[in-house]
Protein backbone atom coordinates (compact mmCIF):
# COMPACT_ATOMS: atom_id res chain seq x y z
CA UNK A 1 0.00 0.00 0.00
CA UNK A 2 1.34 3.46 -1.12
CA UNK A 3 1.11 6.47 2.12
CA UNK A 4 2.35 9.15 3.61
CA UNK A 5 2.34 8.48 7.71
CA UNK A 6 3.25 11.79 9.61
CA UNK A 7 4.03 11.59 12.92
CA UNK A 8 5.99 13.47 15.91
CA UNK A 9 3.26 16.23 16.52
CA UNK A 10 2.35 17.40 20.22
CA UNK A 11 2.38 20.53 22.29
CA UNK A 12 5.50 21.73 23.27
CA UNK A 13 6.51 25.94 24.95
CA UNK A 14 8.06 28.36 22.43
CA UNK A 15 11.49 27.72 22.07
CA UNK A 16 11.48 24.02 21.84
CA UNK A 17 12.37 21.94 19.58
CA UNK A 18 10.28 18.89 17.66
CA UNK A 19 11.39 16.35 14.96
CA UNK A 20 8.71 15.11 12.58
CA UNK A 21 8.83 11.85 10.67
CA UNK A 22 6.98 10.87 7.77
CA UNK A 23 7.70 7.55 6.55
CA UNK A 24 7.07 6.29 3.18
CA UNK A 25 5.72 3.04 2.33
CA UNK A 26 6.01 1.44 -1.08
CA UNK A 27 8.32 1.75 -4.03
CA UNK A 28 6.53 4.31 -5.36
CA UNK A 29 8.52 7.40 -4.23
CA UNK A 30 11.46 7.08 -6.49
CA UNK A 31 11.91 10.49 -8.10
CA UNK A 32 9.48 11.94 -6.40
CA UNK A 33 9.86 15.64 -4.10
CA UNK A 34 8.71 15.17 -0.55
CA UNK A 35 7.13 18.27 1.29
CA UNK A 36 6.17 19.27 4.21
CA UNK A 37 3.28 21.91 4.51
CA UNK A 38 1.21 23.42 7.34
CA UNK A 39 -2.13 24.62 7.57
CA UNK A 40 -4.14 26.84 10.62
CA UNK A 41 -8.25 26.60 10.67
CA UNK A 42 -9.75 28.67 7.75
CA UNK A 43 -6.73 29.17 5.71
CA UNK A 44 -4.94 27.04 2.79
CA UNK A 45 -2.22 24.72 3.14
CA UNK A 46 1.50 26.86 3.58
CA UNK A 47 4.64 25.15 2.20
CA UNK A 48 6.90 24.91 4.81
CA UNK A 49 9.94 22.51 3.12
CA UNK A 50 10.82 19.99 0.56
CA UNK A 51 13.34 17.23 -0.52
CA UNK A 52 14.55 15.15 -3.14
CA UNK A 53 13.93 11.33 -2.41
CA UNK A 54 17.61 11.41 -3.17
CA UNK A 55 18.12 13.29 0.03
CA UNK A 56 19.29 16.47 -2.30
CA UNK A 57 17.78 19.71 -3.37
CA UNK A 58 16.09 20.88 0.22
CA UNK A 59 13.77 23.85 -0.13
CA UNK A 60 12.24 26.29 2.30
CA UNK A 61 9.54 28.74 3.30
CA UNK A 62 11.39 31.97 3.50
CA UNK A 63 10.65 32.48 7.41
CA UNK A 64 12.08 28.92 8.83
CA UNK A 65 14.88 28.48 6.62
CA UNK A 66 17.42 29.38 9.60
CA UNK A 67 14.91 27.35 12.23
CA UNK A 68 13.54 24.21 9.98
CA UNK A 69 15.96 21.37 8.86
CA UNK A 70 14.51 18.88 6.35
CA UNK A 71 16.35 15.45 5.37
CA UNK A 72 15.74 12.18 4.60
CA UNK A 73 16.99 8.72 5.86
CA UNK A 74 17.54 6.17 2.74
CA UNK A 75 17.37 3.32 5.44
CA UNK A 76 14.39 4.39 6.96
CA UNK A 77 12.42 5.59 3.72
CA UNK A 78 11.59 8.46 5.87
CA UNK A 79 11.44 12.46 5.30
CA UNK A 80 11.94 14.38 8.89
CA UNK A 81 10.88 18.07 9.58
CA UNK A 82 13.52 18.99 12.69
CA UNK A 83 11.77 22.32 14.16
CA UNK A 84 13.88 24.56 16.52
CA UNK A 85 13.27 27.42 18.27
CA UNK A 86 9.75 27.09 17.65
CA UNK A 87 7.15 29.95 17.84
CA UNK A 88 3.33 29.97 18.35
CA UNK A 89 3.04 31.44 14.84
CA UNK A 90 4.13 27.73 14.13
CA UNK A 91 1.21 26.08 15.62
CA UNK A 92 -0.36 24.14 13.01
CA UNK A 93 -1.48 20.87 11.24
CA UNK A 94 1.13 19.69 9.37
CA UNK A 95 0.92 17.67 6.44
CA UNK A 96 3.94 15.40 4.60
CA UNK A 97 3.13 15.28 0.60
CA UNK A 98 4.50 14.14 -2.38
CA UNK A 99 5.01 15.57 -6.05
CA UNK A 100 6.63 13.97 -9.37
CA UNK A 101 6.24 17.08 -10.88
CA UNK A 102 9.27 19.18 -11.85
CA UNK A 103 8.84 22.37 -10.88
CA UNK A 104 6.60 24.36 -8.82
CA UNK A 105 7.18 23.09 -5.84
CA UNK A 106 5.44 25.41 -3.15
CA UNK A 107 1.97 25.02 -4.76
CA UNK A 108 0.19 22.46 -2.68
CA UNK A 109 -1.96 21.38 -5.97
CA UNK A 110 0.76 19.72 -7.32
CA UNK A 111 1.50 17.57 -4.59
CA UNK A 112 -0.68 14.17 -5.51
CA UNK A 113 -0.29 11.98 -2.56
CA UNK A 114 -0.85 13.49 1.16
CA UNK A 115 -0.48 11.95 4.63
CA UNK A 116 -3.11 12.64 7.51
CA UNK A 117 -1.17 14.98 9.43
CA UNK A 118 -0.07 15.81 12.85
CA UNK A 119 -0.45 18.56 15.25
CA UNK A 120 1.87 21.03 16.70
CA UNK A 121 0.93 23.10 18.91
CA UNK A 122 3.46 25.65 20.52
CA UNK A 123 1.92 27.52 23.69
CA UNK A 124 3.05 28.34 27.07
Amino acid sequence: QVQLVESGGRLVQPGDSLRLSCAASGDFFRGARLGWFRQVPAKGREFVASIRWNGQSAEYLDSVRDRFTISKDDAQNTVYLQMNNLSPEDTAVYYCAATWANADYHNPGRYGLWGQGTQVTVSS
